[in-house]
């Protein structure tokens, strides 16, 4: 197995002579010297890499191929909360992955460090020069940098790809520009993705990621009626990710034990019960008879099946839940068969 990326915590934007604060808001550790002591000297790319999706995993590639060839460490860097949530508040994106799920998605393509660096106003009003110096070569002295096409950096994106090359070549820095992947219509985005799951298109996001979108989430007690039926579900909470529009969706399951199974997923209300249009997450886990209460559940979303509506019996609900099961075994197969 290949080493785990580790998530290391900056949580105040050092100055020239300052030093990062030792306590994260989260409750995690801050970056401590020694932390950053390890990331000295590496091959940086600085971005979002939400979701870790093909294009995402191009930079990757290549940032971990210049690490070898330099001598240093490979290391992702992101701003959390997004800079979004802070510059634009009222609209900020839904988050694809969490910190954690980035890393995770990191580990296999040799990532040493994901390097989360709390979003403050202050490090937003840097200048690309202040963010370049302050950052990139006092904080890390980088020994090289890959970065996509449309890579911008400092206050109002003022620094762009032609100033990171010539701030890099005064450094004696390596640069890499890795062209943007696409899938033969447009580039590939966290947004388009966002784009596909608002719209139901959970096929083309899955196509975008290079697997299925994961919402995970914790199982609680729900109204029983899935039961009843012959038909028991999950009902999932506290999720963190985006989930696609409501609807009903082929899918599967990771358990906490690792175990992987068929799921057919229902989003959204429960008109034929119900008038009150409230969001479910219920998940219908094929070919598993246990208890999942209090378990963290993984969700992944395969495919699309139908729109979320109401039924005039049970029994033409039960009909039309064994057709879903049916079309959840199918595109299941078909997803481990590509």
């Amino acid at each position: 197995m290949p080493p785990v990326t580790e998530i290391v915590y900056l949580d105040e934007f050092p100055g020239p002579a300052g030093t990062p604060s030792r306590t994260s808001p989260r409750g995690d550790t801050g970056a401590r010297q020694s932390d950053l002591d390890r990331l000295q000297r590496g091959v940086l790319s600085i971005g979002n890499f939400d979701g870790v999706h093909l294009g995402h995993q191009s930079l990757l590639r290549r940032l971990r191929s210049m690490a070898d060839e330099l001598g240093g460490p490979s290391v992702a860097i992101v701003f959390d909360p997004h800079p979004a949530e802070i510059l634009r508040p009222e609209n900020p994106p839904p988050r694809l992955t969490t910190l954690p799920r980035r890393a995770e998605l990191m580990s296999p393509l040799g990532i040493d460090f994901l390097l989360v660096c709390r979003t403050t106003q202050a490090l937003l009003n840097l200048s690309p020069d202040d963010f370049f110096d302050r950052f990139i070569v006092s904080t890390l002295t980088a020994r090289g940098m890959v970065e996509g096409p449309n890579f911008c950096f400092g206050k109002d994106r003022r620094g762009d790809i032609a100033m990171l090359r010539q701030r890099c070549d005064e450094q004696q820095m390596h640069l890499q520009i890795v062209t943007a992947a696409d899938d033969g219509a447009e580039m590939i985005s966290s947004s388009r993705i966002r784009q596909c799951l608002s719209q139901s298109d959970v096929a083309s996001a899955a196509a975008m990621l290079g697997r299925p979108h994961r919402v995970s989430g914790i199982v609680v007690t729900g109204d029983q009626r899935g039961r009843k039926i012959g038909f028991p579900t999950a009902n999932l909470d506290q999720w963190s990710t985006m989930p696609p529009s409501p609807g009903v969706y082929s899918g599967c399951v990771e358990l906490e034990s690792g175990a992987r199974h068929p799921a057919a997923i229902h989003l959204g209300p429960n008109p034929t019960f119900e008038t009150e249009m409230k969001l479910k997450f219920e998940i219908h886990v094929l070919d598993y008879s246990g208890s999942l209460y209090d378990q963290i559940l993984a969700v992944d979303f395969i495919d699309h099946i139908r729109a979320v509506h109401s039924f005039a019996s049970v029994d033409d609900l039960t009909a039309q839940l064994k057709r879903d099961v049916a079309t959840t075994r199918r595109h299941y197969l078909n997803w481990m068969n590509r």
